[in-house]
C-alpha cells in the first residue's frame, strides 16, 4: 500500500522543481499589481505635494458660494476629511472582500473594482470644472474602497495562481507595485510638473489610466486555479488555467494537492467572519495576522514620514529642496522593496519579517535620542537622516510586504477571504487610527512619541520569533498542518482514504484508519 504522506512528498517535490516564471504568470502579476497595487500607493502620497493648492481651491469655492472667507477652522476639518477618509474606505473596501471573493471570484473582483477607481478619477478630475469641493472628499471614500479591495484581493489571486517555490517573491510584486505608485505620485507632484495651482486635478485623475488598462487587458489571463476547482468544482477549466500559468500540460500533481486541499475542506465549507474567528483549528492563524497587521501599521511609519522633512530641514537642506528629497526616501523604498522580491525565497519569510521588524526598532529608539538632542550636538541631525533612511529599509524588506504573503499561506481556500478580510480591515483600522492619533502624540509627546512605536516593533518581534512558522517553499497542505499541531487540533484525512485499500487473496482487507476530524 502507498502511502499518502509520501504520495503528497513526491507531487510536493515535483511541483517545487517544475515551478518557474513564465510569461503568462509574470505578465498577469505585472498587469495585477500595476493596475490596483499601483493605486493604492499612489493615492497615498498625490494629495501631498499639491495640499496648499487644493486648500486654496476650498476657500475660493467657498468664498465664491458665501461671499466670506471659510474659517480656518472649518477648513482644517475639510482637509482633515479629504485625508482621513481614504483609509476609512479603505475599511470599507476589506469589510467587501468576502463577499465578492467567493461570488466573482478572484479576478471578477480585481474587474468591478475597476469601476470605482474609474469613477473616482472622473470625480477628482472634474472638480475644480464643476466648482466643487465635496466631490472630491466622497472621490476618497470611492478610491478608498478601491484600495481596501486591491490591497487584499491581489495578493490573494497572485498567492492562488503561483507555484510554491515562486510564491513569497510573487507575493511580494503588490508591494513593490504599492511603493513604486508613491514614487510616481511623489515625482508627478513636484512644483514644475503637476503639483501646482494648474495641474492638481489632473493629478488627481491619472489614477484611472491603470484601471483602464487593466479592465481591458486582465479579461484575457486565467481566473485562480484554486478557485475554479475548489469552489467552483470546475476541475476542466482549472486544469487549462494552471496549463496556460505553467507553460506545460502535465499538472496533475498541483490538480491532486488542490483536491486533497478540497477535500480536507469538504465538512467545513466556506467560512464566514465569525466562524472564522470561533474556530479552533485557525485560532493561530487568525491571532497571528492581527498582530503582523498592528504591527505592520503601529510601527511608525506614518510619523517617520511625518517627520522626515523637518529632520532634512534641520541637517540644513533648503524648504525648496525638501520635496526632491521626499522623492528620494521614495526611490529608497521601492529599491529595497525590489530586493525583497529576490531574497523572500532564499532568505524565507521569517528572516525578513524578523529583520524588518528589528531594523525599525533600533531605528526608532536611536532617533527618539537624536530628535532629542540635535539642537545641542550638531551631528545628531544627520543620524536623524540615517535612522529614517534605516526606518524605511527596514518597512520594505519586511513589515510592508510579508503579512500579506503570510495571509495567503497560512490559510486554506475556505478560509483565505474571511482571513483578508480580517486582516485588511485591521490593516486599515489602524491606519485610520494613526492618521487621528498621531497629531495629539506628537503634540504631547514629540519625540518621544517614537519609543511607543519602538516598543510594538519589539513586541511584534518576539511573537513572530515564537509563533510564526516559516512558510518558504510549503504547500498549503504543509502549512496547514504545522499550524495543527499549534493549534493543538488533528486534521481530517480525505474520505476518499477509505475507499484505498488493498485486498490480498486470503487475507482480510487492510484498511486505512481515517484521523479524527477538526
Amino acid at each position: 500500500m502507498k502511502l499518502k504522506g509520501k504520495e503528497e512528498e513526491s507531487s510536493d517535490y515535483d511541483e517545487g522543481s517544475k515551478g518557474k516564471m513564465t510569461l503568462s504568470l509574470a505578465l498577469v502579476a505585472l498587469l495585477s499589481a500595476f493596475g490596483s497595487s499601483f493605486q493604492y500607493g499612489y493615492n497615498v502620497s498625490v494629495i501631498n505635494s499639491p495640499a496648499p493648492y487644493m486648500q486654496d481651491f476650498y476657500n475660493r469655492t467657498y468664498f465664491n458660494r458665501n461671499g466670506v472667507p471659510m474659517d480656518s477652522g472649518f477648513q482644517t476639518l475639510l482637509w482633515s476629511l479629504t485625508v482621513s477618509m481614504y483609509p476609512l474606505g479603505g475599511l470599507f473596501g476589506s469589510l467587501m472582500v468576502w463577499p465578492l471573493v467567493n461570488n466573482c471570484g478572484r479576478k471578477g473582483t480585481l474587474l468591478i473594482n475597476n469601476l470605482f477607481s474609474v469613477a473616482a478619477a472622473i470625480l477628482m478630475g472634474t472638480s475644480e470644472l464643476a466648482k466643487t469641493f465635496e466631490v472630491i472628499i466622497l472621490s476618497r471614500v470611492i478610491i478608498g474602497i478601491y484600495a481596501g479591495l486591491a490591497s487584499n484581493v491581489v495578493p490573494m489571486f497572485l498567492g492562488e495562481m503561483s507555484p510554491k517555490n515562486l510564491r513569497g517573491a510573487i507575493g511580494v510584486v503588490p508591494q513593490l507595485f504599492i511603493t513604486l505608485g508613491i514614487l510616481v505620485a511623489q515625482i508627478l507632484g513636484l512644483n514644475r510638473i503637476l503639483g501646482n495651482a494648474k495641474g492638481w486635478p489632473v493629478l488627481l485623475g491619472l489614477t484611472g489610466i491603470p484601471s483602464l488598462i487593466q479592465l481591458l487587458i486582465l479579461p484575457f489571463f486565467p481566473e485562480s486555479p484554486r478557485y475554479l476547482l475548489i469552489q467552483k468544482g470546475n476541475e476542466e477549466q482549472a486544469r487549462q488555467a494552471l496549463q496556460k500559468l505553467r507553460g506545460w500540460d502535465d499538472v496533475d500533481d498541483e490538480i491532486e494537492e488542490m483536491r486533497q486541499e478540497d477535500q480536507s475542506e469538504k465538512e467545513e465549507g466556506h467560512f464566514s467572519v465569525l466562524s472564522l474567528c470561533t474556530f479552533r483549528g485557525l485560532r493561530w492563524q487568525l491571532i497571528s495576522i492581527v498582530v503582523m497587521m498592528m504591527g505592520q501599521q503601529l510601527s511608525g511609519v506614518n510619523a517617520v514620514f511625518y517627520y522626515a522633512d523637518r529632520i532634512f530641514q534641520s541637517a540644513g537642506v533648503d524648504n525648496n529642496n525638501v520635496q526632491y528629497v521626499t522623492v528620494s526616501i521614495g526611490a529608497i523604498n521601492v529599491v529595497m522593496t525590489l530586493i525583497a522580491v529576490f531574497f523572500v525565497e532564499s532568505l524565507g519569510r521569517r528572516i525578513l519579517l524578523l529583520a524588518g521588524f528589528g531594523l525599525c526598532c533600533v531605528s526608532c529608539a536611536v532617533l527618539t535620542l537624536a530628535l532629542n538632542l540635535q539642537t545641542t550636538v550638531s551631528w545628531m541631525s544627520y543620524l536623524s537622516i540615517v535612522c529614517v533612511i534605516v526606518y524605511i529599509i527596514g518597512h520594505a524588506i519586511g513589515a510592508s510586504p510579508i503579512p500579506f504573503v503570510m495571509i495567503t499561506e497560512m490559510f486554506l481556500q475556505s478560509s483565505r477571504p474571511a482571513a483578508f478580510m480580517v486582516g485588511g480591515s485591521v490593516h486599515w483600522l489602524c491606519n485610520f487610527t494613526v492618521g487621528l492619533v498621531f497629531l495629539y502624540m506628537e503634540a504631547g509627546l514629540g519625540p518621544y512619541s517614537f519609543l511607543i512605536f519602538c516598543a510594538i516593533c519589539l513586541a511584534t518581534i518576539v511573537y513572530i520569533f515564537f509563533i510564526v512558522p516559516e512558510t518558504k517553499n510549503k504547500t498549503f497542505m504543509e502549512i496547514n498542518r504545522i499550524m495543527a499541531k499549534r493549534n493543538k487540533v488533528e486534521l481530517q484525512e480525505d474520505k476518499e482514504e477509505l475507499k484505498d485499500f488493498h485486498i490480498v487473496p486470503g487475507r482480510q482487507a487492510e484498511k486505512k484508519i481515517s484521523s479524527s476530524k477538526l
